[in-house]
């Protein structure tokens, strides 16, 4: 394995744990989810990469190079579904669940898992069974980069697009994977190329956590301090039959909060926010915000003459 490859193991993994514990404290986090996926298997791209092949392991030369270009192959097919699911891009739907088998899968186990299987001519699965990939490849960059520009005009305020944008960032190294296994520039580059950008934003969004959680905290300090007002409030939600989530949710509104700041404070997005609110408006007989703060103000007299 090269040095640079390691380094970025060593990097790799702490940030994948990382990653694993928030999303252990944020399940609800979907894009997180995503994302932790994505890491794994960059993590796992790097580890056959930088140990296969090796004539040391019990295991055919051929069987290892299938799969150190396999976990190539697998991280290149994942990112339009990333983007598709993490960031809820519809446009990308067709590259995600049909793009990626016929153009990146389908040349995978034609030249590499049954060519070459076959052969064991390593340098003609390359030669002919990375041509369609790379041209797949920019098709790939320039289809997310429109999906993210259109989904950004509809919502300009959408908090993700900077995300966004940093992961596609991240990505653009892997038009030139193609090149690099083509001609064999070696580990070095190639390491370098596939996971700086990843490593970079990794750390950056668990900056961002980290500054979300500490906005979370004053927030729930804030809301802590209840009155009796805000005691009664509760004790309404709750003769509602409304969740933890729902109540959280109610007392956000309540506080005049739009959707994407409670999606903020919450860790969710806003289309969740907008579910919950809708479950809220289905418990109480409601239909707009006003009328649910009106409501259940209102109520906690009719408990209290209870």
């Amino acid at each position: 394995m090269h040095l640079i490859t390691f380094l970025f193991l060593v990097l790799e993994l702490p940030l994948l744990c990382v990653q694993l514990f928030y999303f252990m404290q944020r399940p609800q986090a979907k894009g997180r989810k995503w994302y932790l996926i994505l890491l794994a298997l960059l993590i796992l791209y790097n580890v056959c990469g930088g140990l296969l092949p090796d004539p040391n392991i019990p295991i055919s030369i051929t069987i290892q190079n299938i799969l150190a270009y396999g976990t190539g192959f697998a991280m290149g097919a994942y990112f339009p579904f990333y983007f598709y699911k993490a960031f809820d891009l519809k446009e990308l739907r067709f590259h995600a669940l049909y793009g990626i088998y016929l153009f990146l899968i389908a040349p995978f186990l034609i030249f590499f898992a049954t060519v070459y299987a076959i052969n064991n001519d390593l340098s003609f699965a390359i030669r002919y069974g990375i041509v369609v990939p790379f041209f797949y490849s920019i098709v790939l960059l320039v289809a997310i980069v429109k999906a993210i520009r259109k989904k950004y005009k509809s919502n300009p305020d959408d908090y993700h697009f900077w995300e966004m944008m940093a992961v596609y960032f991240a990505v653009l190294p892997w038009a030139s994977l193609t090149v690099i296994a083509y001609f064999n520039i070696g580990q070095f580059w190639e390491a370098l190329f596939t996971n700086g950008g990843f490593v970079v934003i990794t750390v950056l969004f668990i900056k961002r956590y980290l500054e979300l959680s500490k906005k979370e905290y004053h927030l729930i300090s804030s809301l802590g301090n209840y009155s009796a007002e805000q005691d009664s409030f509760v004790v309404n939600c709750k003769h509602f039959g409304l969740t933890n989530r729902e109540i959280e949710i109610s007392e956000l509104v309540r506080l005049g909060k739009k959707y994407k700041c409670i999606a903020k404070a919450l860790f969710i997005s806003e289309k969740t926010v907008s579910a919950h609110i809708q479950h809220i408006y289905e418990k109480t007989g409601v239909n707009s915000q006003s009328a649910l703060v009106y409501i259940l103000h209102s109520h906690q007299h009719l408990i209290k003459s209870e």
